[in-house]
């Protein structure tokens, strides 16, 4: 449960921007709109067309999915508390928030951890990928970094609930688990032992993947013919623009949380503490959609026959 004596919390970092709101607002509305209808449109590419039912294309539908799924944790959040002039959000959402927004950043690292070894695997063992790589272990890849992030972040969340806390003002525009875990008056070892670890536990477990897969395909790409080279830059290009920009958005949040910016014009706080809320899944769609011909393909080939 909830602490009794805390029932909401109070976000500091939203500012008085008078009638600009309403221009904030409608900015936030058309990237939201867009973030969906791009998301849901590849997935129902990759649903409809059974020729995409591969194992690269069942990732990008995860990926897709979760695009989807951290977005509704974000932006309908977003656009109440734009046009608001109280910037207050009931405790049992903040913690619903945070469940959400962490366990999608969870997933999609997950996510790219697994394309990367999927990307190795057709790269540098393209004779044994369809034994490797068959569609009932992509499932079972998928709904294990799913149950993984959701598991492994309830822990998180249990143990924030149960805090003490002596304030209730956030300084952000959504909901942080690291701010909360600092207005708490108990004791948090527990806490920041788990939070250690969990972060660790976070980035380690999908980075040794990523260097191990990618160390693979430089090595294959340095010794095989120029043909082969630009097929793996060509294949592992959209992969590779997706992880750094995802990276870079979580260095950003992570270094904002733990660090003191107030030197950081407020502006820019906020822009990087939402870049890979916002931009990521609306990068990826884009990336994905342009980048791969296939994908590229089939959606041309669905407009012409609507036109």
């Amino acid at each position: 449960m909830v602490n009794s004596t805390l029932s909401y919390f109070i976000l500091g970092a939203y500012m008085h921007v008078g009638p600009l709101k309403y221009f904030y607002f409608m900015i936030t509305a058309l990237l939201y709109i867009a973030i969906v209808f791009s998301n849901t449109a590849l997935i129902v590419v990759i649903c409809m067309n059974r020729s995409l039912h591969e194992p690269m294309y069942l990732f990008l539908c995860s990926l897709f999915v979760n695009e989807l799924y951290g977005s509704a944790g974000l932006f309908p959040f977003l656009l109440v508390q734009i046009i608001s002039d109280t910037h207050t959000v009931s405790a049992s959402f903040c913690f619903l928030q945070i469940y959400c927004l962490y366990t999608y950043a969870s997933v999609e690292f997950s996510n790219l951890a697994l394309m990367s070894y999927d990307r190795y695997l057709a790269i540098c063992c393209p004779l044994q990928y369809n034994t490797r790589m068959t569609s009932n272990k992509v499932s079972v890849f998928i709904v294990v970094i799913w149950l993984y992030s959701f598991l492994k972040f309830l822990i998180t969340l249990s143990l924030s609930i149960r805090l003490t806390l002596c304030g209730n003002i956030i300084n952000s525009v959504y909901c942080h688990n690291y701010p909360i875990v600092k207005l708490a008056c108990s004791d948090t070892r527990v806490n920041n032992i788990y939070g250690l670890f969990g972060t660790v536990l976070s980035i380690l477990v999908p980075l040794f993947p990523i260097l191990f897969s990618y160390m693979k395909i430089l090595q294959i790409c340095f010794a095989s013919s120029k043909e082969t080279r630009q097929k793996a830059v060509s294949t592992c290009t959209p992969h590779l623009a997706s992880l750094l920009n995802f990276s870079f958005g979580c260095c950003f949040e992570m270094l904002q949380s733990r660090f003191d910016m107030t030197s950081v014009p407020s502006v820019l706080r906020i822009i990087l503490s939402l870049y890979f809320l916002t931009i990521q899944p609306l990068f990826n769609p884009i990336m994905y959609g342009m980048g791969m011909s296939k994908i590229r393909k089939i959606c041309k080939n669905l407009v012409y026959c609507k036109m």
